[in-house]
């Protein structure tokens, strides 16, 4: 649809996306640059399209790339739209009788002249250059006004002026000059640059689908960093606001960097592999699909470049590869921005198109990001994670729980749409971390998740074959403190998980050697199908012999599976869960009032470690709160009878976790009972409690020379698992040698071997 009034260049289409009637121009033959704030030409014609099509909220400009101008800009361009429209409707007016009135038109026809060029055509090119002018012109037919002494040339210019200033007013009174006066001080007329103050567009190459705006905001710059995705690097910066209480995450993806003619290289190979529909057969291996169109991909580009006589060197040709997978088969900017080792979540609300991408940022906590993402785009992706879990999203079905693993990173991702999101689909992305956290990664300084002594004891509970629950509320860190857990179970010992979605670093912990079983089941969420339902997974570990059982997540009946586990497992191994709760008789309450398991089975819980976010001023910090043991004589009612017993709570004032008279004392009953299981404990608190110091002291050792060295690679779980295990050997050489635990022997062994471990791994 091209009106005759535009040149063949400026061709153009409308069409609804949600609630938005959008505006698509091409001016892909066009001279002049795709850019309302810097081309008059391209202002005026894009105005001249607003007056021939009404109700128009997006615009979208293309040349190359895609500027996209949101609902408050385009509302200001149909403004001024509408006052051209009005202005030149009631100049034609004025014309018939100024103009066609000799009497008038004898003595205004100059100037008059100016105020219908200015009105008729530098409006719409150039507002703020054409308001300008018309005060100058007002100030000077105000200075003639006063040196008239003929009566008919006094009405004629009287009229003329009245008209000019009616003209004016309504002009200033335009959300756009009003917008642009207090940015005028060291404006020069003509200029273009102050537009820049109302219009920003959101830019993306056409190959993507995504919106990014660009330009950086008006806020304060606290901190720029890069972050590299396989051999891409990206660049975050980070900008905080005086009046703003939020903090803008704003990235720039590597393929910002590219040229015009890359740009338009992705262009041609995107629609050719858009032919091709990806089938459920390919997504059920997504790391080999991945591998499969990163090669043709690759190959594709070689031959484009050859059919255009170009040639690109190959490291730049596998970038372009790598860009033309995330915007193909994979999840675009989503990606970039879980590749981003410091950020934890990505959330996309709706309606689509019109929000940006929310994250979660290790540093800066809650942050809106320049990234928009469109409608067809998340469209494109509920229908690959229909594909790659297997599962369900539709009307019937309208929660999707499952996980996105790409090189570099892997992450638990719940989607919801109509009818539970009635404006369309919600997504939430949770980065998992690239390798297991472990104690004392919570420990050092910075983190202060909790303090080597909770360490120490925690640590104890799971070499002693407790029966733990991670209670806590949502995003408070307790899947990541269960997979820490993981870490500090001897490596010889065998491991069942199980989960919904896979969340605990399962092929971290078989990187690092473990003997490690996942298994997956059905979500409490999903309708009926072919998946196993969880209480099924949960007893069949019973089956399947002495193991560890670790339990993702305790949501429904599959509960009381579970509690049968710690009581079946309590006297084997360790069996450790998560449950939604945010004290230990929150606990309760869920376990037995809301999902169903006898009272007596609630028994089978030895240690319950609560973890929430604290706050402090605008900023949130996670800790463990409280480690409480579970008593096991009560009948009724555990509060009321003394069931919950805390060993460790949480001082704010002091932001530290305390033990309690309880623990100091000796008071605790489920140490005592695994004391009695061990020869060298039995009947001897002080020798509990001296090896529970013994853990403290050596995992508070493995931060002191990390803090040291600066070397903060060895408090990860490849270096923690090697000195877990050091630990337990020389616990053992020790005990064989001296007869007993000796604590400062066994120390001064584990502290000598960890000060020679870190001065050969500098060596190498």
């Amino acid at each position: 649809m091209v009106p005759d009034k535009l040149t063949k260049c400026f061709e153009y289409e409308t069409y609804h996306e949600g609630e938005n009637k959008v505006l698509k121009i091409s001016l892909e033959k066009c001279t002049f640059p795709p850019s309302i704030e810097y081309s008059k030409i391209c202002m005026s014609k894009v105005i001249d399209v607003l007056l021939a099509n009404s109700g128009i909220t997006i615009i979208i400009l293309t040349q190359l790339r895609e500027y996209e101008y949101d609902f408050a800009q385009t509302s200001i361009l149909n403004e001024i739209a509408a006052v051209y429209k009005k202005l030149n409707r009631d100049e034609r007016q004025a014309h018939s009788r100024l103009i066609t009135d000799p009497q008038h038109e004898r003595y205004i026809r100059g100037s008059y002249a100016q105020f219908q060029r200015l009105i008729s055509s530098r409006l719409k090119e150039d507002p703020l250059a054409a308001f300008v002018e018309l005060k100058r012109l007002e100030r000077k037919e105000k200075a003639i006004l006063d040196n008239i002494i003929d009566e008919r040339h006094l009405q004629s210019q009287q009229m003329f002026l009245r008209m000019m200033q009616e003209a004016i007013m309504i002009i200033e009174q335009t959300r756009l000059i009003r917008t642009l006066m207090p940015h005028t001080q060291e404006y020069d007329l003509g200029t273009r640059q102050i537009y820049q103050n109302v219009f920003n567009p959101t830019t993306k190459p056409g190959f993507m689908y995504t919106k990014l705006i660009t330009e950086f905001p008006e806020g304060n710059f606290v901190e720029s960093y890069e972050f590299t995705s396989g051999k891409d690097t990206s660049q975050v910066n980070i900008f905080s606001f005086d009046d703003d209480i939020k903090t803008m995450y704003h990235i720039t993806p590597p393929e910002f960097r590219f040229t015009e003619d890359e740009y338009e290289l992705l262009d041609d190979a995107k629609r050719i592999m858009a032919e091709h529909k990806p089938t459920r057969e390919e997504f059920v291996d997504p790391e080999r699909m991945r591998e499969v169109f990163l090669s043709i991909g690759r190959d594709l580009l070689k031959d484009l470049l050859q059919h255009k006589s170009n040639t690109i060197q190959d490291k730049r040709i596998d970038q372009l590869a790598r860009t033309l997978l995330r915007y193909t088969v994979g999840f675009g900017m989503v990606e970039l921005l879980l590749a981003d080792p410091k950020v934890q979540d990505v959330n996309i609300n709706s309606p689509n198109g019109e929000l940006p991408i929310f994250i979660v940022h290790q540093d800066y906590g809650d942050c809106y990001t320049n990234v928009y993402p469109t409608h067809s785009e998340v469209e494109s992706w509920a229908t690959k994670l229909r594909l790659i879990s297997g599962r369900p999203l539709d009307e019937a079905n309208p929660i999707l729980d499952t996980e996105l693993k790409v090189v570099g990173f892997s992450s638990r991702v719940s989607v919801i749409t109509a009818p539970l999101s009635p404006t369309g689909l919600a997504f939430s992305f949770r980065r998992h971390r690239d390798f297991p956290w472990t104690f004392p990664l919570y420990t050092q300084s910075k983190i202060k998740y909790m303090d080597s002594t909770a360490a120490g004891l925690i640590s104890f509970f799971i070499d002693n074959n407790a029966a733990i629950l991670v209670a806590g509320t949502r995003s408070s860190g307790k899947t990541s403190l269960l997979g820490s857990f993981l870490t500090e179970i001897m490596r010889k010992t065998r491991i069942i998980t199980i989960e919904d979605t896979f969340e605990l670093p399962q092929e971290s912990m078989r990187a690092l050697g473990y003997n490690i079983e996942s298994l997956k089941v059905a979500s409490a969420l999903s309708s009926p199908g072919s998946e196993v339902d969880p209480s099924i997974g949960i007893r069949s570990t019973l089956r399947m012999g002495d193991s560890a059982i670790f339990v993702g997540e305790v949501r429904s009946k599959e509960a009381i599976a579970l509690f049968e586990a710690m009581r079946v497992g309590a006297a084997a191994n360790v069996v450790a869960g998560t449950i939604h709760a945010d004290s230990p008789y929150g606990v309760y309450d869920r376990v037995v009032n809301d999902i169903g398991v006898p009272k007596t089975s609630f028994k089978a819980i030895d240690i319950i470690v609560t973890t929430n976010p604290v706050i402090s001023g605008l900023k949130k910090y996670k800790r463990i709160l409280r480690i409480t043991e579970v008593r096991k004589e009560w009948d009724d009612d555990p509060l009321k009878e003394g069931a919950f017993v805390d060993l460790m709570i949480y001082n704010p004032k002091t932001d530290q976790l305390e033990i309690t008279d309880e623990l100091r004392n000796g008071n605790s009953m489920i140490l005592k009972r695994m004391a009695g299981k061990v020869k060298e404990f039995a009947g001897d608190w002080s020798a509990v409690w001296e090896n529970v110091e013994l853990r403290a002291r050596c995992k508070q050792a493995i931060v002191d020379i990390a803090e040291k060295t600066k070397d903060y690679s060895i408090l990860e779980a490849d270096f923690v698992t090697k000195a877990n295990d050091v630990f337990h050997i020389i616990s053992d050489k020790v005990k064989d040698t001296v007869g007993k635990l000796d604590s400062g022997r066994i120390f001064f062994e584990y502290n000598d071997w960890l000060h020679k471990e870190v001065r050969r791994m500098k060596i190498e």
